[in-house]
């Protein structure tokens, strides 16, 4: 989920992902986030034999990873499909107010950054394609060759928290006129070319590269949408647990579950009905953050944060 070097994949909060959702062997859950499967994995271990675990993900490696790993066993079924289409999925599967848990693990999983080919990652050059799903959309390349300056410094500001945002804008519509972008490398120098300074330990090109990942596919657009479904397919008394590693992330999660625990309807066009007053939810403990020793073991685990929360009975 962070950009560093090669790594094994490691599921991130695993325990305490584990923990939060309160896992019964006989349980219901979704795994909306599959990636390669490190915290299916975990969630299966725990399960017994009538236990079942549904996964999501739009990233067709993810399919092949699920199918190889756990395409015989019966516990466990897969949909190739965003999470911002969780509601429908569970409708057809007849699970609405049904599952026992969900768990979100956000963001791009480490062996998307690993590969070269799908453009994520500014250490290793390759396409500029950034898309989770990569039969769908439109690259990070013909995005940066269409997006008006305006939207772009927008993005930038916003969703990269990027301080230089109008010089990085400026100085990537001035080099497309010249050339297309169309690698990642390209993107990069560009980037750092036009950041007068540095932040201690981070390539100048970071903020950049996550502002137009989460434009080309629309990231918080699909977390906004996917909350309010999550809870409705939650059965009373089951858990939503949700790893976040950016604050823009994070900060829609805190403000949907603690909306939700004060009985405020959601300000989007899917609100969520229950519990006493419109409270659907009960915040389980405080943000939890990966441990030193984590941190030490998988670096991109530093910026995790994991929320949980209850349906109400």
């Amino acid at each position: 989920m962070m950009d560093s070097a090669a790594l094994p994949h490691q599921p991130v909060l695993l325990a305490e992902a584990l923990a939060g959702l309160n896992l019964r062997p006989a349980g219901c859950y979704l795994d909306a986030t599959f990636g390669r499967g490190g915290h299916a994995a975990a969630i299966l271990a725990a399960l017994g034999p009538a236990g079942r675990l549904l996964a999501l993900d739009r990233d067709p490696a993810a399919e092949r990873c699920a199918r190889t790993r756990f395409g015989t066993d019966a516990r466990f079924a897969f949909v190739r499909s965003s999470f911002g289409q969780l509601g429908q999925i569970i409708t057809e599967k007849g699970l609405t107010g049904r599952l026992d848990g969900m768990l979100f693990d956000l963001g791009v999983s480490s062996p998307q950054f690993d590969e070269p080919a799908r453009g994520f990652s500014f250490g290793r050059n390759g396409p500029l394609d950034m898309r989770m799903d990569p039969d769908a959309g439109i690259s990070a390349a013909v995005w940066l060759a269409r997006v008006e300056e305006a939207e772009l410094d927008r993005v930038l500001a916003e969703w990269g928290e990027e301080r230089f945002h109008r010089r990085v804008a400026r100085a990537l519509v001035a080099a497309r006129q010249r050339a297309p972008i169309v690698t990642t490398a390209q993107l990069a120098e560009l980037v750092a070319a036009a950041v007068p300074t540095r932040e201690p330990g981070q390539h100048p090109a970071t903020r950049a590269f996550q502002a137009i990942r989460i434009a080309v596919n629309d990231e918080l657009g699909q977390l906004q949408a996917a909350l309010p479904q999550a809870v409705q397919a939650l059965a009373p008394g089951a858990r939503l647990a949700v790893i976040s590693f950016h604050s823009l992330e994070d900060r829609v999660v805190k403000r949907f579950m603690r909306d939700q625990a004060r009985g405020r309807e959601w300000p989007l066009d899917l609100p969520v009905q229950g519990g006493p007053e419109g409270m659907t939810l009960r915040l389980i403990g405080r943000a939890v953050r990966p441990n030193a020793a984590e941190i030490a073991a998988n670096p991109r685990a530093r910026s995790a944060v994991l929320r949980v929360a209850e349906r109400r009975l």
